[in-house]
């Protein structure tokens, strides 16, 4: 047996697709945050960015919902990389945040785009974790 030979059976696990529900979580976050861009400083419709905003939290919570059924896996890896993941995202979407407010934007906007930033801010550090600990061997 090589030492490659326990990475290659973690590869081969059978896993929810948590990586393609994220990006698309990610992308339906974009297409609203770049179509109320778009508008400003005019008023945006609400339609676009509401519905992208219901569809990317959906797609996270199922993506937290498949998550949390997976029995055989690195939790503790997966937790250590959310927190410091997130906690770097959680500066990052506060200098956006603060961005949001140096411009001006206010009302309706504002909820919006912030409630994006935050689908956002959870998202990349739920892809991070998961990906680091789909690959971490499984104490016996």
């Amino acid at each position: 047996m090589t030492a490659a030979a326990p990475f290659a059976d973690l590869s081969a696990r059978r896993l929810p697709p948590v990586t393609e529900l994220g990006a698309a979580s990610i992308a339906f976050v974009a297409i609203g945050v770049i179509y109320l861009a778009a508008y400003l400083p005019r008023r945006a419709p609400f339609g676009v960015p509401i519905a992208c905003l219901v569809v990317a939290t959906a797609l996270l919570l199922a993506n937290g919902f498949l998550i949390s059924r997976i029995r055989e896996f690195a939790w503790w890896r997966f937790f250590e990389v959310f927190r410091w993941a997130l906690l770097a995202y959680l500066v990052i979407a506060g200098m956006l945040e603060y961005t949001f407010l140096y411009d001006h934007t206010h009302g309706e906007p504002l909820v919006i785009m912030t409630c994006m930033l935050v689908l956002f801010m959870v998202n990349v550090p739920l892809l991070l974790a998961f990906t680091v600990a789909r690959y971490q061997a499984l104490e016996d």
